[in-house]
């Protein structure tokens, strides 16, 4: 019975002492964030748009790929899907040339 006993307490203490120091990390990041410039904040803002931009346009490659690939009763509804990646890929992208602009503009007030 006291072996097990150990072993919770330790574990215990293991699990208080993760979470302790995941919190006091995080809260670190979280001033570094706050003292981010605005034209910093947009430029990360930026280059988490163009990720997103890739993954969605690989998804697309992929479903375009499934639809050569397919001879399948779904096919309208993977057409569907396309149709809709699209319109959020060109969404993204006028959003994204909307930050670079505004990046530009900022970049030139310096």
């Amino acid at each position: 019975m006291r072996p097990s006993i150990i072993i919770m307490i330790v574990a215990l203490v293991i699990g208080i002492s993760v979470i302790s120091i995941g919190f006091l990390l995080n809260e670190e990041v979280e001033t570094v964030e706050n003292t981010l410039t605005p034209y910093e904040k947009l430029e990360k803002y930026k280059e988490g748009l163009e990720k997103i931009n890739q993954y969605n346009l690989q998804i697309l490659i992929d479903l375009e790929k499934k639809i050569v690939e397919s001879d399948d009763i779904h096919l309208e509804q993977i057409k569907k899907e396309i149709e809709v990646l699209k319109q959020v890929i060109n969404d993204n992208k006028t959003e994204l040339e909307q930050v670079i602009k505004k990046l530009s503009e900022m970049q030139d007030e310096k």
